[in-house]
């Protein structure tokens, strides 16, 4: 419905000035006049119309930083209210309201999806607040109805009133009453005219035509005598002069907004006044004209910026859509790959709660797309977890068996069957992918609970332990005397050969008493560093050495082949790691190859790094193949 106060008017009320000229018709101009009024309501209905869309937007954008508790506040008052000009304030407040619902739907749905929920299952939570809107919402409409039947019931009273105003003007062009009498009915008439507002659309043109054509005639045919003529002329200009003035005060209004309709306003008082003396007509005119269309002007562009605005936050919107819509799902291949991507996801989310409207014919279509975008993107992320979850479970369940069979064979004393059999478990245990972190530590210590106690019960049974242990000590102790007198005539290589081999003995060596192992192991690891130096050998050579010495003080003690594993799980955690970041800096390394200028000194960095980390990944994997030795 478009605002009627506004659209009844001519031409020179809603500010289309251009096309127009000024109302004040006069025997000499009265052919002009009615040209000119021709059509002038049609052009009014479609500036009004422009102004009552660009409003109902930028109350649109207020209305849209409101919750659902502030917007059933302010819908209950313009429900009480019932006004006209509230019944777009509505829409845009049931429009805000129900985009904050679909929001916390989509929210509940995703909640329940992420917790293993089917979506064909899914159902909304009932609102409380939606009930409450959609009762307000019944009320305001059965409000409104009353209302535009009363208004439609004024405005055809008003039309009838106007018709019987016009007929009353037309007897006075005809009749040859006293001259007072005439004009004081005329002046009646004016003022009647002015009181009646409202009539319908249809109507409104023509009425006007006929009411100036009637007055023309009026002051034609009456041939007013001068002193009156003079003295209505002398009342109009004041008029006329202060309408110019408040007009020209407009033009610095902060609220262009208010402006418009103030000046809307302004027209019709101009209309509704008499003209004034020829001479003065086009100047005052061409006055109340210009200072109109300066406000005219900052209203286009207020809106037009509006219109830009929204028109960026469509592109912005539009971008977001395409990145999700983009998404290579057959990239995204683990757990780590989708909580990455899902990271992305819910930023972009956020990113899209921060722009505002797009266009009102765009708005709710590219928000549909960013809700399929979005749906499609969970469902997918659904369907993964899904499968990762059946596989986890299928792994448990492998693993489980494993635990039974281990502990099946703990109390064996088949000590050498049994304990190739407990290794084999060891190694197809290592083949079973992944299982769910609540069950993980849990079905992996029942595993390595009963492997460990088999070994303990195994070492317990070797009764010459403590015999082997101290020969192996005394052996030790030679060894290291052997190393600190290694023959410093020996060429680098042969020196390094000779002191391998030592170390390859010192490694063959079994266990020696737990108190003397501490004292023993640094003084071999001083002599060998002292032969290191002394032979220039790289880190990586002597990392190794010590590591494998490490390894055989490890299965010295107590749950030896339990640690043996945690050892090398830890190990692969880390080389899977290592990995994963020399492919990130592998990939970052080309596309700086390809695009960068000036980048070479971030390519050499990169190049070191990538370097460094092959140069750990292979120690890695030596350490992992001297764990397998220990195990095997």
């Amino acid at each position: 419905m478009k605002d009627t106060h506004e659209t009844n008017l001519p031409a020179e009320e809603t500010g289309k000035l251009e096309e127009t000229k000024a109302p004040e018709v006069t025997p000499e101009n009265n052919i002009a006049a009615e040209v000119e009024t021709t059509g002038t309501v049609e052009e009014t209905t479609e500036t009004a119309t422009d102004a009552t869309v660009t409003v109902e937007e930028a109350t649109a954008n207020a209305i849209g930083k409101l919750s659902k508790e502030e917007i059933l506040e302010k819908l209950t008052e313009l429900v009480n209210a019932a006004a006209e000009t509230a019944r777009n304030e509505v829409e845009s407040l049931k429009q805000a309201f129900y985009k904050i619902h679909r929001a916390e739907v989509e929210e509940s749905k995703k909640t329940f999806l992420e917790d293993g929920g089917e979506e064909k299952d899914f159902v909304a939570p009932e609102d409380e607040a939606e009930n409450k809107l959609k009762e307000l919402l019944t009320v305001y409409k059965e409000k409104r109805a009353a209302i535009l039947a009363e208004e439609d019931r004024v405005k055809a009273a008003n039309y009838a009133l106007k018709l019987q105003l016009i007929d009353q003007l037309k007897i006075l062009t005809e009749s040859q009453d006293d001259f007072n009498k005439l004009y004081n009915d005329f002046k009646d008439i004016q003022q009647r005219w002015k009181e009646i507002k409202l009539v319908p659309q249809e109507h409104a043109n023509e009425l006007w035509k006929n009411y100036q054509t009637y007055s023309e005639r009026f002051y034609d045919i009456i041939k007013i005598n001068n002193q009156f003529r003079d003295y209505d002329f002398k009342k109009n200009l004041e008029l006329k002069t202060a309408l110019c003035e408040t007009v020209e005060k407009l033009q610095t209004e902060p609220d262009v907004v208010s402006a418009f309709h103030q000046l809307q306003k302004l027209h019709q008082q101009w209309r509704e006044i008499g003209p004034v003396a020829k001479e003065l007509r086009e100047e005052l005119w061409a006055r109340f004209k210009a200072a109109s269309t300066v406000i005219n002007k900052r209203h286009q562009e207020h809106f037009e910026s509006l219109k830009s605005k929204e028109q960026e936050n469509l592109i912005a919107k539009t971008a977001i859509c395409e990145e999700i819509e983009g998404i290579d799902f057959e990239a995204l291949k683990t757990f780590k790959d989708w909580e990455e991507k899902n990271k992305e996801v819910i930023a972009l989310q956020e990113k899209w709660k921060t722009i505002g409207f797009a266009p009102k014919k765009s708005n709710v279509k590219i928000f549909e797309r960013f809700r399929a975008a979005c749906d499609v993107y969970f469902n997918k992320k659904s369907t993964f977890y899904k499968g990762i979850k059946e596989e986890m479970e299928k792994n448990l369940e492998l693993k489980k068996a494993l635990c039974e069979k281990a502990e099946a064979l703990k109390d064996s004393t088949e000590w050498k069957s049994t304990t190739e059999k407990m290794i084999a478990l060891q190694k197809e245990w290592k083949t079973i992918g992944s299982v769910a972190r609540k069950h993980s530590d849990i079905v992996w210590k029942r595993f390595i609970s009963a492997c460990d106690y088999f070994f303990e019960q195994k070492n317990k049974n070797v009764s010459s332990q403590k015999s082997v242990e101290q020969t192996n000590l005394a052996a030790k102790k030679a060894l290291i005397e052997k190393i600190n007198k290694l023959d410093e005539t020996l060429a680098t290589d042969d020196a390094l050969a000779e002191l391998k081999g030592l170390m390859a003995e010192w490694n063959a060596i079994g266990h020696v008493p737990f108190k003397e192992k501490d004292k023993i192991y640094k003084e071999y690891h001083e002599a060998v560093d002292n032969q290191f130096d002394r032979l220039k050998v790289d880190q990586t050579d002597r990392k190794m050495q010590s590591y494998r010495s490490n390894l055989n003080d490890m299965t010295s003690g107590e749950h030896g082949k339990g640690k043996l594993y945690g050892e090398r799980e830890k190990l692969m955690r880390m080389y899977d790691r290592m990995k994963n970041e020399l492919q990130t800096y592998e990939n970052n390394i080309g596309f700086l190859s390809i695009s960068s200028k000036g980048g070479g000194g971030l390519v050499k960095e990169m190049e070191r790094k990538i370097e460094k980390l092959k140069d750990e990944m292979a120690l890695i994997i030596k350490k992992i193949d001297a764990i397998d030795e220990n195990l095997e």
